[in-house]
């Protein structure tokens, strides 16, 4: 009777475990599917291979689907990232310099393609992971890998809400960004996925 009990609790554990996974891949999918816009305050903090050097960054992220986005660093450095739906635009205010990439190279098997893209059962392969920090947890690894900057993401939700995302390069590092303030479908301006150089910057092309 006890190991009946004993058997019948472990089974139940296993089942709430597979469907908080289960959840877990729903949430990335229903963000992907219901949230058209979005825009969010984000820390990052970027991990070397060895896991001895760390660099912090913070500034403001918004996306419009399909394929427009904005990542504003405000410190310690001003830089700025804009995605037109066509271009990505790279600007280091420091070296007043511009580096212009077209989109379809940028984009693809990215964060910036889990948040703003529209494929991510095409790019992507999804597998739950243990809760971890008081979030749920997927794992996103690119299906083609060739051509492509990281090896793996995390992508970390409260509920439904997005929280975090964690990105390892093809080097090792690591980069998490957190994400609060977070706003769901916020009208945005078509401006704000522009971008001009301003005067006197070096433009290169990519």
């Amino acid at each position: 009777m006890m190991l009946s009990r004993r058997l019948c609790l472990l089974l139940a554990g296993l089942a709430l475990t597979a469907s908080a996974h289960a959840d877990a891949v729903d949430a990335l999918k229903g963000f992907a599917q219901k949230v058209q816009s979005a825009r969010a305050d984000f820390s990052q903090t970027v991990t070397s291979p060895d896991g001895a050097k760390k660099k912090t960054s913070s500034g403001r992220f918004e996306f419009q689907r399909p394929n427009r986005f904005r990542f504003d660093y405000q410190k310690p450095y001003e830089q700025l990232i804009v995605a037109d739906g066509q271009k990505v635009w790279l600007y280091d205010a420091d070296l007043n310099q511009v580096t212009v990439r077209p989109l379809a190279q940028a984009l693809g098997s990215t964060p910036a393609g889990v948040l703003a893209g529209g494929a991510l059962d095409r790019d992507f392969t999804l597998k739950a992971e243990p809760d971890q920090g008081g979030l749920q947890w997927v794992l996103a690894t690119p299906k083609h890998s060739e051509g492509s900057s990281i090896r793996s993401m995390r992508v970390g939700f409260r509920g439904e809400q997005l929280a975090a995302l964690e990105i390892t390069d093809a080097f090792g590092q690591r980069s998490r960004l957190d994400f609060t303030a977070v706003e769901v479908n916020p009208k945005l301006a078509a401006q704000r996925f522009q971008f001009q150089a301003p005067a006197g910057a070096d433009v290169l092309q990519q």
